[in-house]
């Protein structure tokens, strides 16, 4: 069977284009099932982060692990998939999660916690609600600028989604933890995501 190629395109982040393989015709849309999504921190900033006394924690169901990323340890973050719709020409839609981050600055105790990470393909970005709130906020754009994206025909195959700061969580994070460590465009990690439907 011929695998043919759909651009990925994100109209919020001018990231370019890659080739994405569908191994067999896949509907316009599709509901999202189940599956995973892992969030990598990179090593540089969890050192930055646990230096200025922000401990990053990952809450439930999310699972967190210790990893090392070019032999340095950091923190990875597994969230299960909860649903969602996607469009495969082009991609695009939305993979939505449950459990979240929750950043504590241990020296005077404030803390900030996101949850339910949207995954929203169209415009490029990860948003999340503020807990306690019904407020959702962007949370990282999604560089896909050195992704590798595949679609067959029941998945989503996702890797080295690249995540960056926006200024909007970068700005809530620094006010709300009184700290100056964050800031807008941070490459925090990557991410790999595996959506099925």
């Amino acid at each position: 069977m011929l695998a043919r190629s759909v651009v990925v395109s994100a109209a919020a982040v001018a990231v370019g284009a890659m080739a994405v393989s569908t191994a067999s015709a896949a509907p316009h849309k599709v509901h999202v099932k189940h599956g995973t999504t892992t969030v990598t921190v990179a090593p540089a900033v969890a050192g930055a982060l646990l230096s200025n006394g922000i401990a990053p924690i990952v809450t439930a169901p999310g699972k967190p692990a210790a990893v090392k990323v070019d032999g340095k340890l950091t923190l990875a973050a597994t969230y299960p998939v909860t649903g969602g719709t996607l469009s495969t020409k082009p991609l695009g839609g939305t993979i939505k999660h449950k459990g979240g981050l929750k950043f504590t600055n241990v020296f005077n105790g404030r803390s900030l916690q996101v949850k339910n990470f949207t995954i929203d393909l169209t415009k490029g970005r990860l948003t999340g609600q503020v807990a306690g709130t019904t407020t959702r906020v962007p949370v990282f754009k999604l560089d896909l600028s050195k992704a590798s994206v595949k679609v067959t025909k029941h998945r989503l195959n996702a890797e080295n989604v690249i995540l960056k700061l926006t200024p909007e969580a970068a700005g809530a994070l620094n006010s709300t933890l009184k700290t100056k460590v964050f800031s807008p465009g941070l490459t925090v990690g990557t991410a790999s995501t595996h959506p099925t439907f």
